[in-house]
Formats: C-alpha cells, structure tokens, sequence
C-alpha cells in the first residue's frame, strides 16, 4: 500500500470556505489558489492516478490554540479539489477521513495531508 504525507501551512478560514459568491457568480479567493496549486504540485509528482482505486484521503491539524482551530470536515472540498485538478481522479470516488486537531502552542498552524492508496 503506498502512501503520501504532506504537510501545508493553514493560512485561515479562506480554506473552509473556498468559494465565494460575488455579483452572482462564484470565485476562489487568490491565496488559496496559490494554496491550492501548492498542494497539487506536492501530490502530482506521485502519480496517484495509477494508484487502486478508491484513495483514501486523510486531514489532520495541529493549530495554536482551539480557538484559531477550524472544523477539519471543512477542509475535505478544497484539499479533494486540490487533488483532482492535477491527478483528474474525480474527488466523488475518495474516501475521507478527519483526525482530531492538535493544539501546540509553539508550532505553527499546519494542515497534515495523507493520501493512500486503496489496499484491497
């Protein structure tokens, strides 16, 4: 079973809520698409499309303190995006998971990405 660990920096609650309505249509705020394109660029490179179907990807946190700590459900959509933009794999065939978030006062806020491959 193969597996990919990747860690970001949380940059804020424009990841929870990735899409924006603006004068009736939706746009994606430029930090995380800078965001987004990062991620992408970590996983791209592993060629996960080639990988047994479904994976499974998985967000944990670690966060300074609970009240800077988002729901991690949140972040599933723009994460999945992330992954189906560069691999093309559609985001409805992943199975997710959410860890519980970490508090650590003295790292910063960081969002850890597992994706692994299907082991059946």
């Amino acid at each position: 079973m193969r597996e990919i660990k990747v860690s970001m920096p949380y940059i804020g609650k424009s990841l929870s809520c990735n899409h924006w309505k603006y004068k009736g249509g939706m746009y994606t705020r430029k930090e995380t698409k800078q965001w987004m394109e990062a991620l992408g660029w970590q996983i791209v490179t592993h060629h996960i499309e080639d990988w047994r179907q479904p994976i499974t990807v998985r967000i944990d946190g670690i966060f300074k303190d609970k009240r800077s700590c988002p729901d991690l459900h949140n972040l599933v959509k723009v994460v999945c995006d992330s992954i189906e933009e560069v691999t093309g794999l559609n985001d409805r065939n992943y199975k997710t998971e959410t860890g519980e978030p970490l508090i650590r006062h003295d790292e910063e806020p960081t969002i850890l990405i597992t994706v692994r491959e299907n082991d059946a």
